[in-house]
């Protein structure tokens, strides 16, 4: 019996996790963790800040994110492990307490982001299942960590299944949109320029864009599978670039759609925009659009599960947290232990926060640490730190420029709101 015990805890301390996720792999997780955790719940939230002007919102988002975005792209082939913003610090600065500060800032953004949209999910699981939305949030969130504790090839697959269900449901919304009004395209360019001199308009772009930002989480929780991706330093680059281009497409034409096609106060009636804008469009039944919201959205809770989890271990593993967190549950080759105590946080945080401080207080959280990681990439350059071959490389402007928006966008948002 000793013997077996001791076996098998040998077997926990060495088991690894598993390379088997691909190029479309990586696409369909970032795609799906991005638009759970964006326009199937805040859009309402957006319109409401931005008017006729959210697209820009989006736009300048995603403006913002793009600098980002070609940093993590050279970061990750520099530093191909978990928890990749922590790491990404303690390459360029070799700092414990700012690592450790860093990695916490991760990980709690992430969990309120999951909070978020936990909340948003239970608003559309409500409009199916009559319960109370403590009872619905608790519901979720256990569903979802079942899955995240699964496997993590498991996962990706369950997630591109719904990733595809969600798009579509976006494809069917902008379709429904420009089936409807033949103007609607032509009005585009106007929407995505606020008039400078209008200050109540661009105030309006800049306070939604922190929402907006919140929108476009789930490209950077890409890196974190970076130990469970085949040959990472090719495809992790055009995993983060695709899942950017295709997200801000479907948000501009959404957000479009949406101020276009209903009246902007209808916003602050209804926990289920997108479902309101299917029944408005269509004038069919919200419960198809509904049920391929609730994928959407609990699908981003899932995803997000995956990467805290991850964030998690990576940092057990460094000894930045307790190395009991991060072991590897040799069945599931899964974090098992980080992934159940990630899930429970999120309960309490989805029980006890409103959305709208959820989604701004993860945008602010995760802007501040993307100001971090660029000043990472920038001192690694100065100091002409080699990255290593086949390494996808980028200008120093672009963390420069990355570090500076971001800054700005943090700053703009807070001004703008308050």
């Amino acid at each position: 019996m000793q013997r077996h015990r001791s076996e098998n805890e040998a077997n926990i301390a060495s088991a690894s996790l598993r390379r088997s996720i691909g190029l479309t792999g990586l696409v369909l997780y970032g795609l799906g963790v991005t638009i759970g955790a964006g326009i199937y719940v805040l859009v309402g939230e957006t319109v409401l800040r931005a008017g006729e002007f959210a697209p820009a919102s989006f736009l300048l988002s995603a403006f913002v994110m793009a600098f980002t975005a070609g940093a993590f792209a050279e970061l990750v082939g520099r530093v191909p492990k978990a928890a990749g913003e922590a790491n990404y610090i303690e390459a360029a600065f070799r700092l414990a307490p700012l690592t450790v500060i860093i990695g916490l800032a991760i990980l709690i953004e992430a969990m309120i982001a999951a909070a978020a949209i936990t909340v948003g999910a239970s608003g559309y699981v409500a409009q199916v299942i009559p319960l109370p939305q403590p009872a619905l949030i608790v519901l979720i969130i256990v569903v979802m960590a079942t899955v995240a504790a699964w496997g993590i090839r498991e996962t990706v697959i369950i997630a591109g299944i719904m990733t595809v269900a969600e798009v579509a449901g976006l494809l069917v919304i902008i379709g429904a949109g420009i089936g409807s009004d033949s103007e609607i395209l032509a009005s585009l360019p106007r929407a995505l320029v606020p008039p400078l001199s209008d200050w109540v308009a661009v105030s309006g772009v800049f306070s939604a864009s922190l929402i907006a930002f919140f929108a476009y989480i789930g490209f950077d929780d890409v890196v974190n599978l970076v130990e469970e991706a085949r040959n990472p330093r090719r495809i992790m680059p055009w995993a983060l670039g695709l899942t950017l281009l295709i997200v801000t497409l479907l948000y501009v034409l959404v957000s479009h759609i949406s101020a276009t096609a209903i009246p902007v106060a209808e916003f602050k009636t209804t926990t289920a925009p997108i479902s309101l804008l299917f029944e408005r469009l269509t004038g069919f039944s919200p419960l198809t659009i509904t049920l391929v919201a609730i994928l959407a959205t609990m699908n981003g809770v899932g995803i997000i599960l995956v990467m805290a989890a991850r964030v998690t271990y990576g940092m057990a593993r460094e000894r930045r947290l307790p190395a009991w967190i991060g072991k590897v549950n040799p069945h599931t080759r899964t974090p098992l232990r980080a992934t159940v105590l990630v899930a429970t946080i999120v309960l309490g945080l989805a029980l006890f926060t409103p959305l709208d401080t959820l989604a701004e207080t993860t945008s602010e959280v995760l802007l501040s640490v993307f100001v971090f990681v660029n000043a990472a990439l920038v001192w690694l350059k100065i100091r002409r730190v080699p990255a290593p071959q086949g390494t996808f490389t980028v200008p120093l402007a672009v963390p420069v420029l990355g570090a500076i928006f971001c800054l700005f966008l943090l700053i703009a948002g807070k001004i703008s709101g308050a």
